[in-house]
Formats: structure tokens, C-alpha cells, sequence
């Protein structure tokens, strides 16, 4: 079921290989990390929605992926930075800038989860999880 010591790179590397099957959607365990990051990539339309649903006391996350023009993938890479055996901590002003605003940026915050552009906005730093472009 996945790697269990980062949930956060499971998550991101189904993405990636659904996205290069060119599936519609894929099924994953909830957690609340997992739809913070998800819904960030739906607000940015890098994913066309997602839904969690609760079955038996367990709740799973559906996300519909997002293709443009000949089922090419709206992303063209999704990288973790940050990982459990080396973590990475940004402040406001080391926000990077992907692609000069082309991409995203996706951090873990005292203010929540959320992306780079809000965070500069906001002024505070966190742990940088993941880039988006």
C-alpha cells in the first residue's frame, strides 16, 4: 500500500505515473496532508477535482486528473524536496520561484499548508515539500 514513511512521495509519485498512463482519476488513502497538497494543486488546475469518501470507518481520496490538448499532462514534473531523512526549511525570502511563476511551489507552514505565492503574501516560511511546474 504504498511507502509508509512518506506518505507525501507516494502521493506525488502516483500523480505522476497516472498521469503518464493517462488515467482519468486514482484512488489513494486520505489523510489531511495529502488533501491540503491536492487541493493546492486543484486551485493552481494542475488536477480537475477530487473527493474523499468515507467507506467502513476508512477514508480514501479520488483525484480526476487534468490533461490539455492531446491528453498531454498538465504537469510536466512534480518533485519532492523536502524528505523525511533530509529535510528542507525556507524562509519567506528563500521562497524559490519555479519556472518565473510558471510553476508552483508547496510548503508546510504555521499557517497551514500552502503555496509559495501565499506564503510570500502571508510572510512566513516552512518546509518546502514540493515543486510544481
Amino acid at each position: 500500500m504504498g511507502s509508509l514513511n512518506d506518505p507525501i512521495a507516494d502521493l506525488l509519485t502516483q500523480i505522476r505515473n497516472a498521469g503518464g498512463a493517462k488515467k482519468r482519476f486514482l484512488d489513494l488513502p486520505h489523510s489531511r496532508i495529502r488533501e491540503a497538497i491536492v487541493k493546492i494543486l486543484k486551485e493552481n488546475g494542475y488536477v480537475a477535482h477530487y473527493l474523499v469518501k468515507e467507506e467502513n470507518k476508512l477514508r480514501t481520496m479520488r483525484i480526476f486528473l487534468k490533461y490539455g490538448a492531446g491528453r498531454r499532462s498538465v504537469f510536466q514534473q512534480i518533485k519532492r524536496v523536502s524528505k523525511p531523512s533530509l529535510r528542507r526549511y525556507v524562509s519567506c525570502s528563500e521562497i524559490p520561484r519555479v519556472f518565473g511563476g510558471m510553476g508552483i511551489s508547496i510548503l508546510s507552514t504555521p499557517k497551514g499548508v500552502i503555496d509559495g505565492r501565499a506564503a510570500r503574501k502571508k510572510n512566513v516560511g516552512g518546509e518546502l515539500l514540493c515543486i510544481v511546474w
